[in-house]
């Protein structure tokens, strides 16, 4: 009997070096999400993931070099859950040459491009998390389009301008399932602090009646849904 509470003591302390090494990782890898907002992020994948039988599916839109992916794939890994990233790796509008958000280190030096796959790849081996985390390279509406699989938790944070923020929340929000979370990042109330796109999209969230809000750290918003979505959405 001593041998087997050793043996669950001992687990559990791995588990939870695992974490922290993660969290740890994922707070350091390239990125704009404070360790906060990652921190929430994770914590409600994880209770997400708890929630389902299967695991629970995760996806997120917008991975830039992955430090949500690791906050998110961490989660999926405690639960049995899978984590789909979308991005086409190229880069937002306020990522461009010009733009605020602009890093030269993430610019393909042959193509003149950006491209964040490669350290995308490089964060997700480094996490090991490649077992859990399935990368999808493409446009997110199209990816969207041809999705089936519900989800229990679906991240926005792709393109901020405009028609790709709405595309995002267009496509991926009726995928939610009733329970799920829709999370959705940058959102600012003073459009002096950000751009306007993610917070319209959390009010139409909000005003649609599908979804309620349950959670709220800086500029994350965490949305429960309640009831399917209408098919007009």
């Amino acid at each position: 009997m001593n041998q087997e509470v050793e043996t669950l003591d001992s687990l559990g302390d791995s588990n939870e070096h695992r974490r922290r090494g993660l969290l740890a990782l994922a707070a350091s890898t390239k990125g704009f999400m404070p360790d906060d907002e990652g921190l929430a992020l994770y914590n409600a994948a994880r209770q997400a993931g708890w929630e389902d039988r299967r695991g629970g599916t995760f996806l997120e839109v917008g991975a830039w070099c992955g430090k949500s992916t690791i906050y998110l794939g961490a989660a999926a890994e405690e639960t049995g859950g899978v984590l789909f990233s979308v991005d086409h790796h190229r880069g937002s509008e306020e990522n461009q040459a010009g733009w605020e958000h602009h890093d030269p280190e993430v610019v393909d030096p042959t193509t003149g491009l950006i491209d964040t796959l490669p350290l995308w790849r490089r964060s997700i081996a480094d996490a090991d998390l490649e077992h859990c985390v399935i990368g999808i390279v493409g446009d997110s509406p199209t990816v969207a389009a041809r999705w089936q699989s519900p989800l229990q938790m679906c991240f926005i944070d792709g393109g901020h301008g405009r028609g790709p923020a709405w595309a995002d929340f267009r496509g991926w929000s009726p995928h939610v399932s009733v329970g799920g979370l829709l999370a959705i990042h940058d959102v600012f109330p003073n459009p002096a602090d950000g751009g306007r796109p993610p917070y319209e999209l959390y009010l139409s969230a909000l005003r649609s009646g599908e979804f309620e809000e349950v959670g709220e750290i800086g500029s994350l918003r965490l949305l429960s849904r309640i009831r399917p979505p209408d098919s007009a959405l």
